[in-house]
């Protein structure tokens, strides 16, 4: 049978049973759309930045389920952490930590230590648990941090938020290693409290898709990675069309949508996705959900 819809790593998934598919279909998958690319371009020009006193930033905006943090675990996972025969410690070249829901200290150290599988005790001093931190990341050989979620900086008081980013730009510093920022647009604002490192943070921005070529090439990139044996023909006007309607521009949204109407073709026998598969997900678009939660406000 022809399969020229599906790449040729795809095709070998056709031979697995049904469940085993659905399991695969419901995987994760890494899309290497152009401005991803180029932000992957921008984070390893990064990764080997010669050590300075003012090392170069990155902050990374995009909406909520706009493919931030997809695209920064993909850059991870081609920088693994290594074992090292020779130290007591492995080698990790990145290291990815949430900022907790409020600009706190002690919890940022907690979190980067647990991220570690480092002992401490929670109610230690401060400095105490920053030396810590500190000494185990040289240890490492660190040559990034990643602050996912850093616009919470903007939970707490203009004082809080002020002695955050300290901490963040004493970590850069001590440390000389980049830090690249992860966040909703509200991290513009969180760093424009601080001009020197509003300064040393470059934006790269992900943007909603548009309705237009890239955004149906992107479907025709998705459509090659579902191992489904009828070809679904995503990019045409009707379906395209209706997908961009569903996921209003996102591709956290488009992703979900199109698993679980390939979840659906599979199921039904049908082995490809439709405008009936689309209705029979029943679908909630994100400014139908954002109403529907007004209004029991």
């Amino acid at each position: 049978m022809n399969y020229k819809h599906l790449r040729e790593a795809t095709i070998k998934f056709l031979e697995l049973s049904d469940e085993e598919r659905i399991e695969r279909i419901r995987s994760p998958r890494w899309i290497g759309y152009p401005q991803a690319r180029r932000i992957i371009t921008k984070l390893e020009d990064l990764l080997v930045y010669p050590k300075s006193h003012r090392m170069p930033n990155l902050l990374i905006v995009g909406d909520t389920n706009n493919g931030k943090t997809m695209l920064v675990s993909r850059f991870r996972a081609m920088h693994p952490a290594k074992d090292n025969p020779n130290g007591g410690a492995i080698i990790a070249p990145t290291l990815m930590v949430q900022a907790p829901p409020t600009p706190d200290e002690g919890r940022f150290y907690n979190a980067i230590l647990d991220v570690l599988f480092a002992p401490y005790k929670p109610h230690d001093r401060i400095d105490k648990k920053q030396f810590q931190v500190i000494n185990i990341l040289r240890r490492i050989g660190l040559r990034m941090l990643i602050i996912d979620e850093i616009h919470h900086v903007l939970a707490g008081s203009m004082n809080r938020q002020k002695t955050f980013l300290n901490v963040i730009k004493y970590l850069g510093n001590e440390l000389q290693v980049p830090i690249v920022g992860i966040g909703t647009k509200d991290a513009f604002r969180a760093l424009q409290t601080d001009a020197q490192l509003s300064n040393r943070f470059e934006p790269a921005v992900l943007p909603r898709w548009a309705f237009d070529k890239e955004f149906l090439s992107l479907l025709t990139s998705f459509e090659r990675m579902l191992p489904l044996r009828n070809a679904s023909n995503l990019h045409e006007t009707s379906l395209a069309t209706r997908l961009f309607s569903m996921s209003e521009g996102y591709i956290g949204e488009l992703s979900r949508i199109l698993t679980e109407a390939a979840v659906k073709a599979v199921t039904s026998g049908e082995e490809r996705i439709t405008i009936k598969n689309l209705d029979a997900i029943m679908w909630v678009s994100p400014s139908d959900r954002k109403r529907q939660l007004d209004q029991l406000s």
